[in-house]
């Protein structure tokens, strides 16, 4: 082990599904559960090290994550893709930039293309509404590069046929939205400490990793432990389904902190 790594800080904000748990107007017995655990916002990732933390994705309930988590400061927002349930918080960023100004952001050009369609009032150079955040964008290619002394990996994985970026910050990597992923890029995930990784339900779905798959993957790539994210109600009940996995795979939940 390198003696330069970081103590990494995790803390995952959100680990369900586009549409979160419990979904709208579901009477699904997972949505009417009174675990805690069962009950789970858009999925994110908050990583802190030294005096900086960084967030993976800004949902829908970033405001609601950061007052949960009583979160102070954002230096930075790593987007995987365009979806509104991995972007659509960005608005919520206001008081971070406050603090700091221009708040980084990193995703790749289509994402980028996307948000200016989208938040063209965040980002248009003519028009841009005076009260949004302020934003500097850097586009992520398929190189690593460095933010605050920790090299960051993109790791290019495919959600159906869109591409998304998922990143791996010293041994650990937060994969989201996967359902292939060529083997160049599985070479990137070698000797990993945490890997996070979809599991949206146990049906077959044509976009994501359903259990299956997900347990597939771990068994490749082989990380001391692995947590699993993006979660539907579809997938069952927490407590049911953290008793059939092998012992270094868990289930992620709102609120989990691990440090690595």
């Amino acid at each position: 082990m390198k003696n330069d790594k970081k103590l990494l800080k995790i803390t995952f904000l959100g680990t369900g599904t586009s549409q979160g748990i419990p979904m709208i107007a579901s009477k699904d017995p997972v949505c009417l559960s009174k675990d805690q655990k069962d009950k789970r916002l858009r999925s994110s990732i908050l990583i802190s090290w030294d005096e900086v933390s960084y967030i993976i994705d800004c949902g829908p309930d970033f405001r609601q994550q950061m007052l949960r988590e009583n979160v102070e400061l954002v230096n930075g927002v790593l987007f995987t893709h365009e979806h509104s349930d991995h972007t659509a918080g960005i608005d919520d960023l206001r008081p971070f930039c406050y603090k700091i100004g221009e708040m980084p952001i990193y995703l790749n050009q289509k994402t980028l293309q996307s948000l200016e369609k989208r938040f063209e009032y965040i980002f248009s150079k003519e028009n841009r509404y005076p009260g949004a955040p302020s934003v500097q964008p850097t586009i992520v290619n398929n190189l690593p590069f460095t933010i605050d002394g920790v090299q960051v990996i993109p790791i290019d994985v495919m959600h159906g046929n869109l591409p998304v970026v998922a990143y791996r910050f010293q041994d650990f990597a937060y994969l989201t939205d996967v359902k292939s992923i060529v083997k160049s890029e599985k070479e990137k995930l070698k000797n990993l400490d945490v890997l996070v990784i979809n599991a949206l339900r146990q049906e077959a779905h044509p976009t994501h990793f359903n259990l299956e798959e997900a347990l597939e993957f771990v068994k490749e790539i082989k990380p001391k432990k692995a947590y699993f994210t993006h979660i539907s109600h579809k997938l069952g009940f927490h407590s049911h389904v953290s008793k059939t996995l092998p012992k270094n795979v868990f289930l992620a939940y709102d609120g989990l902190k691990l440090s690595i």
